[in-house]
């Protein structure tokens, strides 16, 4: 199960799980080819009959990817409380509710995985995006603790991804008039090897985690950041 795997990061996931022989079921707040399941993650109600729908469907659950998240650019001076909630109730109790929903499945696997997906700035500091690099932080406190809660019957890891060139910055380039020439040269400089990283590039980690190749590993957190956290 892949929750915002419906785009970007996501949906690079899902096909090179599927090219990989898994079978997928895709959660995303938005219907389109390849989403079996449309819900916002905050609602809890919807991340349990979306493990249900997913047992029905393929009969078991050994691997959950939480990849669904919000954004939010006010500066932490000026962000309003309805703005803390909104990003919180996504970023962080949407991860929450489906592992919840998903563990009593993943328990019995056998080789139970989940990959939250984090940020690089979650460990490095920047401007403007505060909000959404808090709750990227806390992913990662919530994955080193379900790793110990979990153990040894299920595997907990975290992906932190740096700068990633998905549709979301193309069309908001685009959007302001941008040339998507000028969006690439704007990440030159912000990691070891000077610029982004294609959606798949962050998806075979993401891959690799949840794999038996990397049944020796729990509560980690994999930098695919070219860098950038120790830049």
């Amino acid at each position: 199960m892949i929750t915002g795997g419906g785009a970007g990061i996501g949906a690079a996931t899902a096909k090179i799980f599927r090219a990989e022989g898994a079978s997928v079921f895709v959660v995303d707040q938005n219907p389109g080819d390849g989403v079996d399941f449309v819900a916002d993650v905050s609602d809890e109600a919807k991340a349990q009959e979306a493990v249900k729908r997913a047992l029905e469907k393929f009969g078991r659950l050994d691997i959950l990817v939480n990849n669904a998240a919000a954004r939010n650019y006010s500066s932490i001076s000026e962000a309003t409380k309805d703005e803390w909630k909104k990003i919180v109730e996504v970023n962080l109790i949407g991860t929450a509710n489906y592992c919840k929903a998903a563990l009593p499945l993943l328990r019995k696997s056998g080789k139970g995985a989940i990959v939250n997906v984090s940020s690089t700035y979650a460990v490095a500091g920047r401007k403007g995006m505060g909000l959404y690099d808090a709750t990227k932080a806390a992913i990662l406190a919530l994955t080193r603790t379900l790793a110990h809660e979990e153990a040894p019957a299920v595997r907990v890891n975290a992906v932190c991804p740096g700068s990633t060139l998905t549709d979301f910055h193309v069309n908001k380039a685009r959007a302001a008039g941008k040339d998507l020439e000028k969006l690439k040269r704007e990440r030159d400089d912000t990691s070891l090897l000077g610029r982004w990283a294609a959606p798949e590039e962050i998806a075979w980690p993401i891959l690799w985690l949840a794999s038996d190749e990397a049944s020796f590993i729990t509560g980690a957190a994999l930098m695919a950041d070219a860098g950038l956290s120790i830049k």
